[in-house]
């Protein structure tokens, strides 16, 4: 272990990551703060410790080589369906949704958790399989691997985390090397059917969705006949809109803010709550912020020592695009409403402590020393 502390490249070792996730994580500090109330506790304060907590489990998980991670690859897999079938069997219910376990006393949320497990699972997968990627085995194999842990993460139900899931799996095994004689056909069959599917879930009689799914995706279509619905994202869009350009942080003094008519807004909704006190130059700030982070998450993965590393690049890249496209298309209601953390911003340890093992695990990726990677790892 102290041998492969010495090769590391350290002068590789990404500070503007860290700094970027730094900052984000304070921004998200100072809004949980502004929206927090005495029936909340002290989320704000929670919310450093998490932040905390989470830079030091990234710098740990940053100094373990990930290969070495990554040969336990079936255990992470069998470990995360554990985790699922406990949230099932005894997990604990919020919002109607069963979603959380308590372990020790300790309350998370194995979904989030399910994310990075699934990347170095599936990376690990097809890193051993690389020249039987288009294999019709191969492919089904992966297609039932991942259906497994999606369908417990549908039955909580956790829609959003699921189509996260399929997203991060589509990105993996696309940057594998899936040929594009299989993903054509794949895209000239999934889109017709993707539109025969959003018209059949807007009937009365569709099965697919719970009722309350169904009225979300009829709220966004259709606005004007659920009010009721769009509430929270009506609310969310006006909030947003009220920061103008500069927002109100530094403007208003007084306590009139629009985001407090905002359920959930410490967590899912935290963007109505950045665009009110920052305005329209600091959301696009925030926004700059995260594509610094996915750039580098690219960037790592085009210049890992090896096939490995650059698809757990990948599929971290790929999980923070879903998440902060997904949170802001809500919040400003471009999109039916689901609930997703915005990454380092909104509250919850469970999505703090996932988003901090992905960033470890780039910087990990990043400062592997250079030498020539034999067998299935290489990228050759």
């Amino acid at each position: 272990m102290f041998n492969i502390l010495k090769q590391y490249q350290y002068k590789k070792y990404s500070i503007t990551l860290v700094a970027a996730v730094l900052l984000l994580g304070l921004t998200g500090a100072y809004l949980i703060r502004q929206v927090q109330t005495p029936e909340d506790g002290n989320l704000f304060l929670r919310h450093l410790v998490g932040l905390v907590g989470g830079l030091f489990v990234a710098l740990v998980v940053s100094l373990f080589d990930y290969h070495f991670i990554c040969a336990f690859y079936i255990l992470m897999y069998l470990f995360n369906l554990l985790l699922l079938i406990l949230v099932k069997v005894n997990g604990k219910t919020l919002n109607y949704a069963k979603r959380w376990v308590e372990i020790a006393g300790i309350q998370f949320q194995p979904s989030e958790l399910s994310k990075v497990l699934l990347i170095l699972f599936f990376s690990m997968l097809f890193t051993k399989f690389r020249h039987k990627i288009n294999n019709f085995f191969v492919i089904m194999l992966s297609l039932v691997l991942i259906g497994i842990p999606v369908y417990f993460i549908l039955e909580q139900p956790n829609l959003s985390t699921s189509l996260l899931i399929m997203f991060i799996f589509c990105a993996i095994i696309f940057a594998a090397g899936l040929s594009w004689k299989i993903i054509l056909p794949v895209l000239f069959i999934g889109i017709p059917a993707f539109l025969g599917l959003l018209w059949y879930v807007q009937q009365d009689y569709q099965i697919l969705l719970e009722p309350y799914q169904r009225n979300r995706v009829m709220s966004i279509l259709h606005p004007e006949e659920h009010p009721e619905t769009m509430f929270q994202q009506d609310n969310s869009v006006t909030a947003i809109g009220s920061g103008q350009l500069y927002g109100k942080a530094f403007t208003d003094n007084t306590d009139i803010r629009n985001y407090k008519y905002v359920p959930i807004s410490e967590s899912d909704f935290i963007f109505s709550v950045a665009g009110e006190e920052f305005g329209f130059i600091g959301s696009c700030f925030i926004l700059f912020i995260y594509a610094v982070i996915i750039y580098i998450c690219l960037a790592t993965a085009k210049r890992a020592p090896d096939y490995l590393g650059m698809l757990i690049a990948v599929g971290v890249a790929s999980m923070f695009m879903f998440q902060v496209f997904i949170n802001i298309g809500v919040a400003s209601s471009l999109l039916p409403n689901t609930g997703i953390p915005l990454p380092f911003m909104s509250y919850g340890l469970s999505s703090m402590i996932s988003g901090m093992i992905a960033v470890g695990l780039i910087l990990n990726i990043r400062i592997q020393p250079p030498q020539k990677i034999r067998g299935y790892y290489s990228r050759n």
